[in-house]
């Protein structure tokens, strides 16, 4: 089965599968945020069309290592994936993800206003790829 990697943020959620394998991450979409419910939708459509699962949601935490309003979040948004979807969640740190994310789209020469609309995917991807590498 595969893994579904997410950037939680508060307008947007990226979201990344893993192959069959376990072995890469892809960006598949990127979900405008509306309310709990639709996000949960549009999650459980994913999970369904790739087969899904378990889901690794990034942890914005502070540099410091503390956890601040993201992390809940990010956290309740991962429990409630949990029960909706009934999958397993686990959580990965995604400190400078974005950041990443940013400097990997400004080499590949991706233009300001495309950047704006990938980003968020690319930073799940690297969520993803993070955790799977962790994994071997």
């Amino acid at each position: 089965m595969r893994i579904i990697g997410l950037d939680v943020g508060s307008k947007t959620i990226g979201v990344a599968v893993s192959d069959a394998l376990g072995w890469t991450a892809q960006g598949v979409a990127t979900i405008r945020r509306r309310n709990l419910e639709y996000d949960l939708q549009q999650l459980q459509q994913i999970i369904d069309q790739y087969e899904v699962g378990s889901a690794v949601v990034g942890l914005p935490l502070n540099m410091n290592g503390s956890r601040g309003e993201s992390v809940q979040n990010a956290e309740a948004l991962g429990e409630a994936l949990q029960k909706s979807a009934n999958i397993d969640v686990c959580y990965q740190d995604e400190r400078l993800t974005t950041v990443a994310a940013q400097r990997l789209l400004i080499e590949g020469d991706v233009s300001r206003s495309k950047r704006k609309n990938v980003i968020d995917k690319v930073a799940a991807t690297l969520i993803l790829q993070s955790y799977l590498d962790r994994q071997k």
